[in-house]
């Protein structure tokens, strides 16, 4: 699927740079949830649900920019992709390249695939339940991911966040840390920070969609990570009735989660 996967991304992530270096082209409308959508987001989840169809006839996709089934059909899914076709719009209107394309595979109600690149440079990150989680340099080159072993209240973690615009409830969450250092990403490049290593803690307390989600779940748990809803600490599942996630905490190879409800407990 990776093999197949990939060729698809590229494509889209070319005609998103064609839009990108261009700024006439963005043609920005606003949604109906308030949300911006661009010419890139059209002609990205154009060609990724017209590749999928083509390649992968019998299974349903679920994407951001296509009218869903209703949940009565989306019930019936066995399995199916889940697409952002251009995670990040509110980045690429900025234009600071913070922003992604994300697919997952999802077999039930976990993501047991998932492919994310990176149009800014050219990097994809995929990976397949059991398998582990790989970088992909733009000339082909893999490196294993692999997330960073740590206690809950290890001095200095770093924890993706926004620097300027937090909400109360992740306020209290870092004020209950060991003096953490602030990282900040757009889109699904925050899950992909501590795939890497380059991040440990990520509480999400405010919304987000299944589709924003989904592929870099796959990678992080196979790079030894964590995605868990707020406060079940169940790991996030798809396709319910409501596409919304509900809040969640991602994170790296926690060495001690029996003191993450602790520090849950105070907010």
């Amino acid at each position: 699927m990776t093999d197949t996967l990939l060729p698809i991304l590229r494509e889209a992530s070319k005609a998103i740079l064609e839009i990108y270096a261009d700024e006439d082209r963005f043609q920005t409308e606003i949604k109906g949830d308030n949300s911006p959508l661009t010419e890139a987001d059209k002609q990205s989840n154009k060609i990724i649900c017209e590749a999928l169809k083509d390649h992968f006839p019998d299974i349903p996709v679920i994407s951001e920019e296509t009218k869903q089934d209703s949940y009565e059909v989306r019930a019936l899914y066995k399995h199916f992709f889940l697409v952002d076709p251009l995670d990040g719009t509110k980045e690429f209107i900025k234009r600071n390249g913070e922003f992604t394309i994300n697919i997952a595979y999802v077999e039930g109600h976990h993501p047991i695939g998932g492919f994310v690149f990176v149009p800014c440079t050219s990097m994809a990150y995929a990976a397949f339940y059991g398998d582990g989680a790989v970088r992909i340099e733009p000339d082909g080159t893999k490196t294993t991911l692999r997330t960073n072993p740590f206690n809950l209240m290890d001095p200095y973690l770093k924890v993706v966040a926004s620097r300027s615009h937090r909400d109360a409830l992740t306020e209290k969450i870092i004020a209950g840390m060991n003096a953490p250092e602030i990282v900040s990403a757009g889109s699904s490049l925050k899950f992909l920070l501590i795939a890497e290593g380059q991040a440990d803690f990520y509480p999400r307390l405010a919304p987000t969609m299944e589709w924003d989600t989904a592929a870099a779940q796959c990678i992080l748990e196979e790079a030894g990570g964590s995605i868990l809803q707020y406060p079940s600490l169940q790991p996030l599942v798809y396709n319910k009735p409501d596409l919304l996630n509900p809040y969640f905490i991602a994170m790296g190879a926690l060495i001690d989660p029996e003191t993450l409800p602790d520090l849950l407990s105070g907010i």
